[in-house]
């Protein structure tokens, strides 16, 4: 039988304050725990089993799996933690999801507290309104606790009695058909929420209150641990590879523990039936606990052992795009630093050719192709953290002496093409100013000719040529800027140009030679890495 519309009304406040305590809880815990946790996340993923533990125990410290994820995702997409470093948190965040379930069926269903949690809210709120930094942010954790309960409460009681539209006429948990669509509904469930924490909650006042039974509610959870990787893959979208690797890592295992959960799951009822038959008739809530924990435990010890050939098979189904060497290179660099150099080379050139290909776009007024401009300058900028970690991590001993010039070259060439990002990001101003403003056509228009004939040279790896024509064009703009300047003077002067737009006019005209000076040293520092020995980037 369905729930009447009373119950539902019941039913919908208990789970929105459920929700509304999770939120302020997690909040509240991830701004205690602050840099503190970014930092054990950081520091303790040395293996794929310490990275593993700390996922589960950051899991279970902000209560959502899915902050762990994307914080993760994050992480990668800034080229701060490597794909092979974020696979154990990935794995570990599963585990420490379950703690969540434990709460809740030992605490919030078994010792039914609701009452005692009223007064919580109150100290809470208090703390919150009243106290100042972690004081604060204490009360907001005590508060979004104490919701929990009053909604986990509320939930129950709407419940009792009641099939809540689950009931084994509609979805047979004995048969496969019926524990698939229990599964979907599951997933759906969470997809919709973004938070599996409320519907396994939900799950556990359903079965304490006797509206569902512990087949049914074994399968709902399997979906619902399913359709947390939604928010992993929205967090990826527009990301680098890595991080859109991570992403696919997280669906990838979630996938193999929920089909190992829903194979088991007639094994793990067959098994309560035969040895421990209390406990489905007086503990449903504690055996779906323990079954939602043991597939996300049996998933992890089954996967990490095989962490490296599991990282391979990611990265044969996330394959980089064409002209992408950035994302060929390793987490560390090969022993072989002519190949390292190499490899670096290579993937600068590229990053090198994107900006320009870019800047190009801009001073033209030309629609970004493959998504907007900010979206393709997160990516680059992702590439050039990487870059920047794989060059760090180049170490030559004195005797390399080629190899230590060619190095030198590559971080002077490196630490312009930041600078050069940094340039394209001003397009909200400077870069729209230059490319609308006529009076400074000549100036733009000597650019853009120059960044056409650039791009084929630095396509070819022809560094020489580059160098010459960035030359001519640093050296063209520079003595450009005075005259410029002493002409906008004389129109301000005479009245024809108000201060700001002639302040406008001269920073714009300062942000061309700044741009002329960084592709001038860029192809410089590559053309004296070349003559020191640098390796010709493939084409």
């Amino acid at each position: 039988m369905g729930l009447p519309g009373s119950a539902v009304l019941s039913a919908a406040g208990g789970l929105g304050l459920f929700l509304l305590g999770m939120a302020l809880m997690t909040e509240g815990l991830r701004s205690l725990a602050g840099n503190r946790l970014r930092q054990s996340l950081l520091r303790f993923t040395r293996s794929p089993w310490t990275g593993a533990c700390s996922g589960a125990l950051a899991t279970a410290l902000v209560q959502s799996s899915s902050a762990t994820t994307v914080t993760t995702v994050g992480f990668v997409s800034a080229g701060v933690l490597s794909f092979q470093a974020s696979l154990g948190i990935i794995l570990g965040a599963n585990v420490g999801s379950t703690g969540l379930g434990w709460l809740v069926a030992l605490l919030g269903i078994r010792l039914n507290l609701e009452m005692l949690m009223l007064p919580l809210v109150l100290v809470g709120a208090c703390l919150r309104l009243l106290g100042r930094g972690r004081q604060a942010q204490a009360g907001l954790a005590l508060a979004g606790f104490a919701l929990l309960f009053i909604g986990i409460g509320g939930l129950q009681e709407a419940m009792a009695g009641h099939g809540l539209l689950l009931d084994p006429s509609r979805f047979d948990a004995a048969l496969p058909s019926g524990r698939l669509q229990l599964l979907l509904l599951g997933l759906l469930t969470t997809v919709i929420t973004q938070s599996s924490g409320a519907g396994v909650a939900t799950t556990l006042a359903a079965i304490a209150a006797g509206a569902l039974s512990l087949p049914q509610a074994c399968a709902l959870v399997i979906g619902m641990d399913m359709g947390t990787t939604v928010t992993a893959l929205i967090a990826a979208m527009g990301a680098g590879l890595a991080a859109r690797r991570t992403a696919v890592a997280h669906v990838t295992f979630n996938l193999f523990t929920g089909l190992l959960a829903f194979t088991a799951l007639p094994l793990y009822l067959l098994a309560l039936g035969r040895w421990w038959p209390g406990v489905m008739a007086r503990d449903p809530e504690f055996a779906l606990t323990a079954f939602h924990t043991g597939f996300n435990v049996a998933g992890v010890l089954l996967v990490l052992p095989f962490s490296a050939p599991f990282a391979a098979l990611i990265r044969r189904l996330v394959r980089p795009g064409p002209d992408r060497p950035v994302d060929e290179l390793a987490d560390v660099p090969p022993l072989d630093p002519a190949m390292a150099i190499a490899q670096a080379t290579t993937a600068l050139r590229q990053t090198f050719l994107a900006l320009l290909e870019m800047l190009l776009r801009g001073l033209r007024r030309s629609p970004s192709a493959g998504g907007s401009a900010t979206q393709q300058l997160t990516v680059l900028q992702a590439d050039l953290d990487h870059l920047e970690l794989y060059l760090d991590q180049i170490n030559l001993q004195p005797h390399h002496r080629p190899g230590s010039a060619c190095l030198l070259h590559l971080l002077h060439a490196l630490d312009h093409l930041q600078r050069l990002h940094e340039r394209c990001e001003e397009e909200s101003d400077r870069l729209n100013t230059v490319a609308t403003a006529e009076a400074l056509a000549p100036d733009r228009d000597g650019l853009i000719r120059a960044l056409e004939a650039l791009i084929p040279q630095v396509r070819q790896g022809s560094w020489d040529g580059a160098a010459s024509l960035a030359d001519a064009c640093a050296h063209q703009l520079h003595r450009r800027v005075d005259p410029f300047r002493d002409a906008v003077m004389v129109q301000v002067a005479a009245g024809e140009l108000d201060v700001d737009r002639a302040t406008v006019r001269l920073q714009a005209m300062r942000w061309l030679r700044r741009v002329s000076q960084h592709l001038q040293r860029i192809c410089r520092h590559l053309e004296q890495g070349g003559s020191s020995g640098l390796p010709r980037p493939s084409v």
